[in-house]
């Protein structure tokens, strides 16, 4: 079963046909709001509202573990993140839909980890390869069985939040060879991966990063959303494919 987690704009799927809500509770508090289960072409799907369903959490206060811990117990195969960016590569323009296939964490203070207590091992998980492969190459088929354009790789930056970044911040960022810039990448994929869960995002650039463009005087959120509605309906029509494909 497909599991899709929701960041800006996407509070909720216009093709997901909701059959119940589900309040879960987990050893590390609550997630963002209750477990939506529906489904999209006939597929059981599950879906969660990272910032909460009214949009009230901010980036560096999601509880991370929460979230992928109760859609962990949902009996998940996939885990498809949705999260917006700024584009830093040139090529990342507003309207680009992409699928990362790196991470650079630049968070602090959050949860980043089921292995910090003493009531189990220590696990030290392998994350040469932060996304699921197998997922993105899926990803891709549905993609392009939809007609729609998704430009394939590329290093995501993780920043804390909730303050979008300098121009000298992005610069930085560009020289350590990150290529789009979100606040929510990290530790979502840390945490699917200690959970064994297979996890990609599809990042939606909503604006070039700052000191880029037209966002070199600054960045106007009426822009960002406008050009979100617009991605977020492609994205829409993407996991519509997706969800069709075999062995979910």
């Amino acid at each position: 079963m497909l599991a899709i987690i929701g960041g800006s704009g996407l509070t909720q799927l216009a093709n997901l046909e909701v059959v119940r809500r589900e309040i879960v509770r987990t050893p590390y508090g609550d997630p963002s709001g209750a477990i939506t289960h529906g489904t999209i072409r006939g597929e059981p799907v599950v879906f969660l509202a990272r910032h909460g369903y009214g949009h009230t959490i901010p980036p560096h206060k999601v509880n991370y573990r929460a979230n992928m811990w109760a859609l962990a117990q949902q009996d998940v195969k996939y885990i498809v993140s949705v999260a917006s960016v700024g584009g830093i590569r040139a090529d990342l323009k507003p309207g680009t839909l992409a699928v990362p296939d790196q991470i650079i964490d630049y968070t602090y203070g959050r949860e980043f980890t089921y292995f910090n207590g003493t009531d189990r091992s220590v696990v030290h998980v392998d994350f040469t390869h932060p996304y699921c492969e197998a997922l993105r190459q899926r990803l891709a088929l549905a993609a392009e069985q939809a007609s729609e354009a998704v430009l394939q790789g590329g290093t995501y930056a993780a920043t804390q939040g909730p303050r979008l970044e300098s121009a000298a911040e992005i610069d930085r960022y560009e020289r350590d060879g990150a290529h789009m810039v979100g606040m929510t990448g990290m530790p979502e994929a840390a945490l699917a991966r200690e959970l064994g869960v297979c996890y990609a995002t599809i990042a939606v650039v909503v604006n070039y990063a700052a000191g880029r463009v037209d966002s070199a005087a600054g960045i106007k959120m009426s822009d960002i959303n406008a050009v979100s509605r617009g991605a977020l309906a492609r994205v829409h029509k993407i996991l519509d494919y997706l969800v069709t494909l075999d062995g979910r």
